[in-house]
């Protein structure tokens, strides 16, 4: 278990690590995570757990690029400690008007508004290999906000209906894992990192907005602490990132963000996988297998899913394709996990033990849920009809 005193946050972290890091170039040592801070590694390196603070030398603003150098270096099996920070590199604070974050996204035409900490060297992460990154504890900041972006910037599922730029800013409390929506509504505090990925193979800069075989922007709400995500290497060493850090989201992501926060502790066991190899990410929870499907077109990211469920139920339970589609029918909870990152995303969560098949769902409000419901041959259309109803 790691010890919590050890992480020292924010500026602390920082200090110890230059610390540390000017000490380490003055003394030769045979140590590969001492030898990692004088190649310039910010950090701090103990016994196997890798603190990884949130400043200016460790995140980057919107973009992604495989030759960013690396701020950690860490070998198969070492746990990461990390901070990430609000949007547009922290400018996002409670009270910063809707104007001002207007402003940020107009004036940085391209990027993306996330803040991602990293990259983070792993050490033996070849191309072909997988990533196993299992998600051991997440601590929010104490606050978060939402917010919308239509008129010209046309951001947001349905722009038009609500053409007004707003944001809404949120106090977390962490004690009793709630936040308040409205008064008398309160919302659970179920934080996830919406960006955890991995560099991919083609050289140049990439907004961190869509998502894709390398993770990224995945914005999967099930990515929550205790789960573990397997990405596919592309790079040597993987780097990886993380950021634009969710405090609540709803699967669709549809007014454009999440309850966006930061975290102060974001505390991943990251593992090479030798020998397998993946197409798309995948994920696992304590009960269930989740597969995942993405593209411009909701019908495409539902095909791939479709596609890497069937591959996957193959492997796992040696089914053929008709029995591996009938598994999917009667037993795949899919849904939709977001439809505003340029790229639509889909997941199909697949029970570990044997269950029942699941009941239908419902086409009428129940004692619990509200329900709406639309039927199109489309699927994009019947997504934007029921979530506008």
């Amino acid at each position: 278990m790691i010890n919590r005193r050890d992480f020292l946050i924010g500026g602390a972290a920082t200090t110890a690590a230059i610390a540390l890091a000017s000490n380490a170039r003055s003394q030769p040592t045979n140590r590969p995570e001492m030898a990692a801070l004088q190649q310039g590694y910010v950090g701090q390196y103990q016994g196997g757990v890798y603190l990884l603070p949130a400043n200016d030398e460790t995140v980057q603003w919107g973009w992604f690029n495989n030759a960013e150098p690396p701020r950690a270096r860490i070998r198969s099996g070492d746990t990461v400690v990390m901070e990430t920070m609000m949007a547009s590199l922290n400018q996002i604070l409670p009270g910063v008007p809707i104007e001002e974050i207007t402003r940020l996204r107009v004036d940085n035409p391209g990027r993306g508004p996330h803040s991602i900490t990293g990259p983070i060297f792993v050490e033996g992460a070849a191309p072909g290999d997988v990533l196993k990154i299992k998600i051991n504890r997440i601590v929010p900041r104490t606050y978060g906000a939402n917010w919308n972006l239509p008129g010209s910037l046309n951001l947001g599922q349905f722009p038009e209906q609500f053409p007004e730029p707003q944001v809404k800013h949120f106090f977390l409390d962490l004690q009793r894992g709630m936040t308040e929506f409205l008064p008398g509504i309160e919302l659970p505090v179920r934080p996830f990192p919406g960006i955890i990925g991995v560099a991919r193979a083609e050289s140049g800069q990439y907004s961190t907005v869509p998502p894709g075989p390398f993770g990224g922007n995945l914005d999967c709400r099930e990515l929550i602490e205790g789960t573990t995500l397997y990405l596919p290497v592309f790079v040597e060493g993987a780097l990886l990132w993380s950021g634009d850090s969710h405090a609540v989201q709803g699967n669709g992501e549809i007014n454009l963000t999440a309850i966006e926060s930061a975290f102060s502790e974001l505390n991943l066991t990251i593992e090479v996988l030798k020998g397998q190899s993946l197409s798309w990410p995948r994920i696992e929870s304590p009960t269930h297998w989740i597969t995942v499907g993405y593209d411009r077109d909701l019908n495409v990211a539902i095909d791939i899913l479709q596609e890497e469920t069937l591959k996957f139920l193959a492997d796992w339970k040696g089914l053929d394709t008709s029995a591996a589609r009938q598994y999917m029918t009667t037993h795949g909870d899919c849904r939709v996990s977001e439809v505003v990152n340029q790229l639509k995303g889909v997941y199909c969560m697949l029970p570990k033990q044997a269950a029942p098949a699941l009941s239908p769902n419902p086409t009428a409000d129940t004692a619990e849920n509200f329900v709406t419901v639309a039927t199109e041959s489309d699927a994009m259309q019947a997504m934007n009809q029921s979530a506008m109803s």
